[in-house]
C-alpha cells in the first residue's frame, strides 16, 4: 500500500493552515511594548502537536499494524535530517526570526523509539516529560561554564527557542490522538472536553499560584498544560466540524496552506529574510514588522497555496521531502513461502 494514498483529513489541514497563519502574525505584527499575543507561543505549540498527528498518520495512524516499522522509522529519520539541515540554512538568512525547523529535525529523531508505544504509555511518557523536563531546563539554564558542545545540546535539548525535550509532550500527545483514529466522533469529542479541560488546568495554576507562570514561551509546566490543551481542543473543533459540508468549503483555502507547511513557512522565511537585506536600498518595500505585511502575507499564502494545490497537487518541498524519505513509493510485497512476492 503507498504511504501516501490515505485522504487527506480536512480538520487537520485546516489547523496546520491556522498555526502557520498565526506565526506570521506573531513574526509581522507591529507591537506596543512587550504585550503577549494570543498567537505567541500558542501558535508554535499548535504546530508541534500537529506534526505529533503527522507522524502519527505517516505511520499508520490507528492501526499501524507491524510489517513495515523498520522502513517507517528510517522515513522519519530521514525526514529529520532534511529538516535540521533545512533550519539551519534558513537560519543563516536574515529574517529576524527565530527558525523552528532545526528544532523539529531533533524532535523527530527523539520521537523515533516513541512511534509504536501503546497509547497509555504515550500519556504517561507526554505527562512524566511535561513535569521534569522544564525543571531539568532551569537547572541548565542557570548552570555556568558549559563547554560548546554541551551548550549546543542545551540549547536544542532544553533551553533554546524551541526546547525539543521540553516541547515533545506536544508530539507525544498529538501522536496518541493520531493512533485514537480521529476518524471517530469520540476521539474528537474527548480532544475537545480534554484540551479545555488542560486549558482550565494550566492557566488556571499560573493565575492562582505565585510564582508560576504560563506565559508563551516561558516553557513552564504550565505553559506545556495550558497551550497543549489549547492545541488539541482546536484540533478536535476543526475535526468536529469537519462533518459539515459548507465548513469544509469555507477552510478550503486554509487546510490547502496547511497540506504544504513546509513550502509556506520557508517562502516566509525568504521573503522575510529579502525584507531585511533589501531595506536601506528599496524603501518602497513594506514595512516589517507592520499591517500591511501582515495582511499580504497572508492573503498571498492562501491564494498562493489554494491555487498551488488545485492545479499540482502537493507543495514542492512536501513531494520532496516523501520521496527522500520514501513515504511516497509503495511498500514491498509480502513473499510466500517460495521467498517470492505474492500477487
Amino acid at each position: 500500500m503507498r504511504a501516501s494514498a490515505a485522504p487527506r483529513i480536512i480538520g487537520v489541514d485546516a489547523a496546520r493552515g491556522l498555526a502557520l497563519l498565526g506565526m506570521f502574525v506573531a513574526h509581522t505584527y507591529p507591537r506596543v511594548g512587550e504585550e503577549e499575543l494570543l498567537v505567541d507561543g500558542r501558535s508554535s505549540i499548535l504546530f508541534a502537536t500537529l506534526a505529533g498527528v503527522s507522524l502519527g498518520l505517516l505511520t499508520g495512524g490507528a492501526d499501524p499494524g507491524r510489517s513495515q516499522r523498520t522502513r517507517a522509522r528510517r522515513g522519519v529519520a530521514i525526514r529529520a535530517l532534511v529538516l535540521f539541515i533545512l533550519g539551519i540554512a534558513l537560519t543563516l538568512l536574515p529574517s529576524q526570526i527565530a527558525i523552528i525547523l532545526d528544532y523539529y529535525g531533533i524532535m523527530f529523531l527523539l520521537m523515533i523509539p516513541a512511534l509504536y508505544l501503546p497509547r497509555v504509555v504515550l500519556a504517561v511518557l507526554a505527562a512524566l516529560i511535561a513535569v521534569v523536563a522544564p525543571l531539568v531546563a532551569a537547572r541548565v539554564s542557570a548552570a555556568v561554564g558549559l563547554d560548546a558542545w554541551t551548550s549546543v545540546a542545551a540549547e536544542y535539548l532544553l533551553i533554546g527557542s524551541y526546547p525539543a525535550v521540553v516541547w515533545l509532550p506536544f508530539l507525544l500527545v498529538g501522536l496518541l490522538c493520531a493512533r485514537s483514529d480521529l476518524t471517530q466522533g469520540t476521539t474528537r469529542r474527548w480532544m475537545m472536553l480534554g484540551g479545555v479541560a488542560a486549558m482550565v488546568l494550566g492557566y488556571g495554576i499560573a493565575e492562582a499560584v505565585p510564582g508560576i507562570t504560563a506565559a508563551a514561551h516561558s516553557g513552564s509546566t504550565a505553559e506545556i498544560v495550558g497551550s497543549g490543551g489549547f492545541a488539541i481542543a482546536l484540533i478536535g473543533a476543526l475535526l468536529w466540524l469537519d462533518r459539515f459540508r459548507a465548513s469544509r468549503i469555507a477552510v478550503h483555502p486554509l487546510a490547502a496552506a496547511g497540506s504544504m507547511p513546509l513550502t509556506v513557512y520557508t517562502l516566509q522565511i525568504l521573503l522575510l529574510a529579502g525584507l531585511v537585506a533589501f531595506a536601506d536600498t528599496a524603501p518602497w518595500l513594506p514595512d516589517y514588522p507592520g499591517f500591511p505585511l501582515m495582511f499580504t502575507l497572508i492573503v498571498a499564502s492562501l491564494l498562493f497555496a489554494e491555487a498551488w494545490r488545485t492545479l499540482l497537487g502537493a507543495g514542492p518541498l512536501e513531494r520532496m521531502l516523501r520521496r527522500l524519505a520514501g513515504f511516497d513509493r509503495p511498500a514491498p510485497r509480502p513473499l510466500d513461502t517460495h521467498g517470492r512476492p505474492h500477487t
